[in-house]
């Protein structure tokens, strides 16, 4: 941030930024580039089987996997945003993205990563109501309430980041333009800014406090309470049973908000940077390849799903 005041006309706008990724991978890139491509690809098959496995199975017409299938969509969109901008970075000599294609950047992966707060957090309370109040569940969690919750949290998502993009767009960037970070994000914009930012830090801090603290606060009472009920039912096998059908979805959330909440939501615009990458990632990267993963090799009914549309397709 500079310390001489902006004023219109003494600063060259800045038209595009460059995003130096990783700078300390100097003459690996290409191992680099081969194995970011395989994780984006095993993301996309991975997410796209268990979509289509949910929607194409009348077993798996449920409100639990109702939301699965609308987590793995999210999922696509979510690093598509970001890793096919990643891969021909690794590759190319200019880094450069658009200060238009910057800021859209950061809007599909702020609005998508809400989406997914809102999801998350859907999931938790559709596992509260099918464990602390089975015998009303079919009639609260219906699937009509199901699919506008799943419209409510991409809506509401999309209208999340948009303060935040209204005011970065209104700020002077007269130079450097080096992002220090693998794709573009509002703590290292913020930080090329040539005017003082910390109100778009404190709006920053605020809005994610409020997203991020406040789902994952949903989440952690309603886990409370899926507890304390499970540790009433009498038998072993029924609390195994009870808490198996959590496993996968809290395993998403620990990863999921134990990297997003060290990076979003603090009042600095940035820590080390190379603890900046590290995180982003965990959130962008690693969380998306993991989900098929956790919510297939997890899931009973899922991998029986996945064998029956083989062998309707004849591969099995």
């Amino acid at each position: 941030m500079s310390g001489e005041p902006w004023t219109p006309g003494n600063w060259s706008w800045v038209t595009e930024f460059i995003i130096l990724g990783f700078p300390h991978v100097q003459g690996v890139q290409a191992y680099l580039f081969v194995l970011l491509l395989l994780i984006y690809v095993t993301t996309v098959l991975g997410n796209l089987l268990i979509f289509l496995v949910v929607r194409l199975d009348p077993r798996l017409h449920t409100p639990m996997y109702h939301f699965v299938s609308a987590l793995s969509l999210l999922e696509l969109g979510y690093t598509a945003a970001t890793i096919p901008k990643m891969l021909s970075n690794l590759l190319s000599e200019e880094k450069t993205i658009s200060f238009s294609g910057c800021l859209l950047q950061i809007y599909f992966f702020h609005s998508l990563g809400a989406a997914e707060c809102y999801l998350l957090t859907a999931m938790a309370y559709d596992r509260y109501l099918a464990i602390c109040q089975p015998l009303h569940y079919p009639t609260l969690m219906t699937p009509a309430l199901c699919a506008r919750i799943a419209v409510g949290c991409w809506l509401g998502g999309l209208a999340g980041p948009v303060a935040e993009i209204s005011l970065v767009s209104r700020l002077p960037f007269c130079g450097p333009n080096h992002i220090q970070h693998i794709f573009c994000d509002f703590p290292p914009v913020l930080s090329l800014a040539c005017t003082d930012t910390s109100v778009n830090v404190l709006v920053d801090f605020v809005i994610n406090s409020c997203k991020i603290l406040a789902t994952f606060l949903l989440i952690l009472s309603s886990y409370v309470q899926i507890i304390r009920t499970v540790l009433r039912i009498p038998s072993v096998a029924g609390k195994t049973k009870a808490f198996s059908t959590c496993a996968s979805h809290l395993t998403v959330v620990l990863i999921f908000y134990g990297s997003i909440l060290f990076m979003y939501v603090r009042l600095k615009k940035s820590y080390s940077l190379d603890y900046d990458r590290a995180l982003a990632v965990i959130y962008s990267v690693l969380t998306p390849f993991l989900n098929p993963f956790i919510y297939s090799l997890r899931n009973k009914d899922i991998k029986e799903a996945v064998r029956r549309q083989l062998r309707r397709s004849g591969i099995l």
